[in-house]
C-alpha cells in the first residue's frame, strides 16, 4: 500500500493540456499533486522541507527545467527530480540524472512508468526524510553527552581500549567504565558496533 498521505508531487510544465492530464492522472491515484506553469512560479512557493517529488519538464520558456534542477541543486534541496523529455533532449535527460536527477521519462510514456516513476522517487524521498531524521536524533544524543564523555567516546571509536583511554586521559580505568557506561546510555547504544555504526554515519552526512 502506498504512503502518500504527506507526500506532496509538484508538477512543473507550461502547457496547460499536458499538466492537467498528469495532474488528473496522479490525483486519480491518491496522490496529492500541484502543478505549476512556469520554473518560477514553482519557486516562489517552494520549500524542501518534508517529503515529495518533481515532475518536471526540461523545456520552458524562462527558466528551463534544467536551470530549475541547477537552482535547487545550488539550494541543497535533495527533492528527487523527474525530467519530462522530447526525443531531441534526451542526451540533456541523460546528463541530469547523471548530475542526480531521479530519472527521466521521454514523451510519449504510459501511464504505468510516470506511476512508477512517481511512486520510485517518493521512496527515494521518504528513505532522504528518515534518514535526517535519524542524524538530527544522533546529533541530539551527542550534544547531551559532557565533555569527558565525548572524549571518550571519540576514543572508543577510534577502537582504543579501557587501560589506553584512561591512560591517554590521566584518569582511572574504573572512571572510563563510569563515562562509557553513561555514554552508551545516552547514545542509545545496544553495542560498541551501534555506537560506531551511528555516529560515523552521523558524521558522513554532515553532523557532529
Amino acid at each position: 500500500m502506498k504512503n502518500n498521505e504527506a507526500a506532496i508531487i509538484h508538477i512543473v510544465d507550461d502547457d496547460e493540456a499536458f499538466r492537467d492530464s498528469l495532474l488528473w492522472l496522479l490525483e486519480s491515484h491518491d496522490y496529492r499533486v500541484v502543478g505549476h506553469d512556469s520554473a518560477e512560479a514553482f519557486l516562489e512557493g517552494f520549500g524542501s522541507d518534508g517529503t515529495g517529488c518533481l515532475v518536471l519538464d526540461i523545456r520552458m520558456p524562462g527558466m528551463s527545467g534544467l536551470e530549475l534542477f541547477e537552482e535547487l541543486c545550488a539550494r541543497g534541496s535533495d527533492w528527487p527530480v523527474i525530467f519530462i523529455t522530447g526525443h531531441g533532449d534526451v542526451p540533456m535527460a541523460v546528463q541530469a540524472v547523471k548530475r542526480g536527477a531521479h530519472d527521466f521519462l521521454e514523451k510519449p510514456f504510459n501511464q504505468q512508468s510516470l506511476l512508477d516513476a512517481v511512486e520510485s522517487a517518493l521512496a527515494a524521498s521518504r528513505s532522504r526524510r528518515a534518514s535526517e531524521a535519524a542524524r538530527v536524533a544522533i546529533e541530539d544524543r551527542l550534544a547531551s553527552l559532557t565533555s569527558r564523555e565525548r572524549e571518550v567516546l571519540d576514543k572508543v571509536i577510534e577502537g582504543k581500549m579501557n587501560k589506553v583511554i584512561a591512560d591517554e586521559l590521566g584518569i582511572s580505568i574504573k572512571t572510563v567504565e563510569a563515562h562509557r557506561g553513561k555514554m552508551m546510555d545516552k547514545m542509545g547504544a545496544r553495542s560498541i558496533a551501534d555506537l560506531v555504526q551511528s555516529v560515523v554515519t552521523c558524521r558522513r552526512q554532515g553532523g557532529s
